[in-house]
């Protein structure tokens, strides 16, 4: 038996598969452990929650969390939870400023993306360089492309900012885990259009000629119908594991669980 406190799940693509169709395997992290899911899917699958919850940036012991896995003092203080996380056009680190100004200039003031990807719908995000492909994993996202490179992270929100007018910026889960049929020619034909949606002094960022990216779920069907599963009012689950898509474990029978969602949550791996 496996037991520790989750995180989100580490995901990697399949080494052995055409980069451009790219298949993602999964590891369940639960404190030093992590669990190879490949040969779990199609199986019983049983996870208890513990009723132990500890704050992903302290380790402290919590009652409540505040985000996804913080304690109030860290919700409030940490820099991985600073308004800019959720709003990179708020970033402060390019000017040396932020909670924590080192945090913010190893994490922030480097190299960031921004990108279309295709969640249920095409979507606009932001992500630091060393990111990609994990955020878009990490999404769900069925088809993606890097469309500007910026030297910091609040100038790729200035992007994402001005192109909300035009593309949703957050996913919709429930769509994201149902059946998705992508063509890829309507990405590009909504990347065509970008420099008319753009202020002209950020068309220089712009990244017209990336390829776009296909990423495969080890999942064995979509769900019709899903429903959400929340550890602390369902403390054990079980069920068959009809697979993986972004960071949540889907049952055959249209349960849910958002593995990110319940970092900082103690379980056990039966």
């Amino acid at each position: 038996m496996n037991m520790g406190a989750l995180t989100k799940m580490k995901a990697w693509f399949d080494p052995a598969t055409p980069a451009e169709e790219g298949l993602v395997h999964y590891a369940l992290r639960m404190g030093a452990h992590e669990v190879p899911m490949a040969e779990r899917i199609g199986q019983s699958f049983s996870l208890r929650f513990t009723g132990q919850m500890t704050c992903v940036s302290c380790g402290r012991g919590v009652k409540k969390f505040y985000g996804q896995g913080f304690c109030f003092p860290c919700f409030r203080d940490a820099p991985e939870a600073a308004e800019c996380i959720v709003r990179p056009d708020l970033c402060r680190a390019h000017l040396g400023e932020g909670r924590d100004p080192q945090w913010e200039k190893d994490h922030h003031d480097t190299e960031h993306f921004v990108y279309l990807s295709h969640t249920g719908g095409i979507k606009v995000g932001v992500t630091r360089g060393t990111q990609v492909p994990t955020r878009w994993i990490d999404q769900g996202a069925s088809l993606a492309v890097l469309i500007a490179r910026t030297p910091y992270r609040q100038l790729a929100g200035a992007i994402e900012v001005a192109l909300k007018a035009h593309f949703a910026d957050k996913t919709n889960w429930r769509r994201m885990l149902g059946p998705v049929d992508v063509d890829p020619t309507i990405m590009m034909e909504a990347r065509a259009g970008l420099l008319e949606k753009l202020p002209t002094e950020l068309h220089p960022y712009l990244l017209p000629n990336e390829a776009p990216q296909r990423i495969t779920y080890p999942l064995l069907a979509s769900p019709p119908k899903v429903t959400s599963i929340n550890l602390e009012k369902d403390h054990e689950v079980n069920g068959v594991l009809a697979g993986i898509k972004g960071q949540y474990l889907v049952f055959d029978d249209g349960r849910v669980l958002n593995v990110r969602n319940h970092s900082g949550y103690h379980v056990a791996l039966e």
